[in-house]
């Protein structure tokens, strides 16, 4: 999957997807939903032993996984992945689940997945985030025990193609900065508590 510009079309008929969810049905739903998109090439595992050596044994463009599976096994799955220096370590993870608190957002931005979706999904849901994870651009950086994209995101709005679901979200495209992003330091002293003197 290559990043195109956003007016322009992504042929989805070359890539090769593994999806891994318990759920037989859910498997059939996501599989359902990559057809209509035009994808061929469309791998499932219901165990995380299953999904471990389809990834072995291809390489993938996009991984879709409940990370509730097996009791949570589904984020050992990503950071292991990320981990392994494999043929698959560098692919595209969207993590679909069932449960998505603020808690599951931030458990899932730091096994080095790209995205979280909540199950269950509308198919323009997940072709907007298949989409934007072709499009994305940010690097993969290894800081610490964390492995995997780029957690850092300049606020650009919602996806392309999409609406957004915030009043504040900002319409598409964007102009350049107006002033230079601040640096981690003067982040942190925002959050500093000050000594007040009278």
């Amino acid at each position: 999957m290559g990043a195109s510009e956003p007016d322009k079309k992504i042929d989805l008929s070359k890539a090769s997807f593994l999806v891994v969810d318990a759920s037989v049905h859910s498997l059939e739903i996501v599989m359902q939903m990559l057809r209509g998109f035009g994808v061929h090439a469309v791998s499932t595992a219901s165990t995380i032993e299953a999904a471990q050596k389809l990834c072995g044994a291809k390489t993938f463009d996009l991984i879709i996984i409940d990370p509730g599976i097996e009791d949570g096994s589904g984020y050992s799955f990503v950071i292991d992945l990320r981990k392994s220096g494999a043929q698959n370590a560098f692919c595209p993870v969207i993590l679909c689940s069932g449960h998505v608190r603020q808690s599951d957002v931030s458990k899932g931005r730091n096994t080095g997945a790209n995205f979280v979706i909540a199950k269950p999904m509308a198919a323009t849901v997940l072709l907007q985030r298949i989409m934007w994870v072709a499009r994305d651009k940010r690097p993969f950086v290894e800081i610490g025990n964390y492995i995997g994209p780029d957690r850092r995101f300049k606020f650009e709005g919602p996806p392309p193609d999409s609406e957004g679901r915030r009043q504040t979200d900002l319409k598409s495209p964007l102009g350049d900065a107006q002033e230079p992003n601040l640096s981690n330091d003067e982040i942190d002293a925002m959050f500093k508590p000050q000594r007040v003197i009278i």
